[in-house]
């Protein structure tokens, strides 16, 4: 049996994540959850990280939320607690890797998928994707953070328009709202992805990490100590050699020039 879940590693610390169920839209059974929570965690003490990509096998979803053919037998509100922990957690720590996270997203990517989208630093999307906040369409809220992550995005009273639509937004609809970064031609989200993931991976790591954290800042504390983080992330930086080296380069330019 395929693992629910695959980790790729290319060259220069850019790794893919794939939902690895193409004959289930590749939603997400309790394996799969479990399996996505260990990679997490993986990821997260791995130093040679430079980017990670998430997207779905074949082209038809990227993920299409929780499989219901199994979740169907888990109706009781401790099911849905146990659920929703275990998933809620793995998108805050997706989040909170000190690396930029990118959805390369191809088809749909609907009710729980969609959340798995959101906690992505980056979104790039195909030209047929659909990103649907579909949960009220099941009598649903998004319970893995979904929904204070759209109101971040996009403003609370757009949240609540598209909370309560359910409707899946086609690619010039993401793009429009904010929620893809890029649109890509039909089945080269992954492509696109990766190109950008490798530029990332060229950039000094140190940088890349920082400006992840002061984002980071910007997101979980009041706006004096996210300030007081930025300038935090800087003096060190300063002094790196490859700010010092770089400002020698910028002088040789110039001298060359002159």
């Amino acid at each position: 049996m395929n693992d629910p879940i695959t980790l790729h590693a290319h060259p220069n610390g850019v790794y893919t994540l794939t939902f690895n169920r193409p004959e289930a839209m590749n939603a997400l059974n309790r394996a799969a959850m479990l399996q996505f929570a260990d990679v997490i965690r993986q990821l997260e003490t791995d130093a040679a990280l430079r980017a990670l990509i998430v997207t779905g096998a074949g082209e038809a979803a990227f993920c299409s939320g929780g499989d219901l053919v199994e979740l169907r037998a888990q109706p009781t509100e401790a099911d849905a607690r146990a659920m929703i922990d275990l998933m809620g957690d793995a998108l805050h720590a997706l989040e909170r890797l000190p690396v930029p996270v990118i959805a390369a997203i191809n088809g749909y990517a609907l009710g729980g998928g969609s959340e798995i989208a959101l906690a992505c630093d980056l979104r790039i999307v195909d030209e047929a994707a659909r990103m649907g906040f579909v949960q009220i369409n099941m009598a649903l809220t998004p319970g893995w953070g979904a929904g204070q992550r759209l109101a971040r995005l996009v403003g609370a009273p757009r949240a609540l328009e598209l909370l309560l639509d359910g409707q899946p937004l086609n690619a010039e609809g993401l793009l429009a709202l904010g929620l893809a970064n890029e649109v890509a031609p039909r089945g080269k989200a992954l492509e696109a992805a990766l190109r950008r993931a490798q530029a990332v991976a060229e950039r000094p790591p140190q940088v890349v990490r920082a400006i992840k954290a002061l984002l980071h800042a910007h997101r979980t504390l009041p706006y004096e100590a996210a300030l007081q983080a930025e300038r935090d992330l800087f003096p060190p930086l300063w002094a790196h050699p490859d700010h010092l080296q770089a400002v020698e380069a910028f002088f040789a330019r110039q001298a060359r020039k002159g």
